[in-house]
């Protein structure tokens, strides 16, 4: 049964497990900007094709995706952009009938370093002990991660190690 978290962007990071624990994931970061001689659009069909790589149900059980739930964005484009991504990831979970849910910003940053404004650096190293993912690991794969254990949370995957 697969679980996945997503950290929406033009960097979009994601995480997913079959076994119900973060440390047995597949992770990474999706670029979703579109190339010099491509069509704005490509950013969305590309990012159709990459969730449907997660949530097909006839290569995988998926049993729900979890996404990071902003509220503010930096700029305009940031939000537009931030749009885009969970109305492709709402239209793909629809289709395929695979249940979602956002996951608020200090949610996340709370269960993983026990305060609500953390800053990226703070994340990436939770994610580096929690998870033993190495130092060099960006923002937005340790921000899916995080995601990722909060949906399993969400879902009741307790397991005592990783409360914090």
């Amino acid at each position: 049964m697969r679980i996945i978290g997503i950290d929406p962007g033009t960097s979009c990071g994601y995480a997913y497990t079959d076994s119900g624990e973060v440390e047995v994931h597949q992770s990474g970061v999706w670029n979703l900007k579109p190339g010099r001689h491509e069509g704005a659009g490509m950013r969305w069909l590309r990012l159709v094709r990459y969730l449907e790589e997660l949530v097909n149900p006839d290569k995988v059980g998926t049993a729900a995706l979890f996404y990071e739930e902003v509220r503010r964005h930096r700029s305009t484009y940031a939000g537009h952009v931030y749009g885009g991504v969970i109305a492709t990831i709402q239209t793909v979970c629809e289709e395929y009938k695979v249940p979602y849910q956002g996951i608020g910003v200090g949610a996340c940053k709370r269960r993983a370093t026990g305060k609500g404004n953390s800053p990226k650096a703070a994340m990436i190293q939770a994610a580096h002990e929690q998870f033993g993912m190495p130092p060099l690991l960006g923002d937005d794969q340790a921000d899916a991660l995080w995601i990722l254990q909060c949906g399993l949370d969400e879902l009741g995957y307790f397991k005592g190690s990783n409360w914090r």
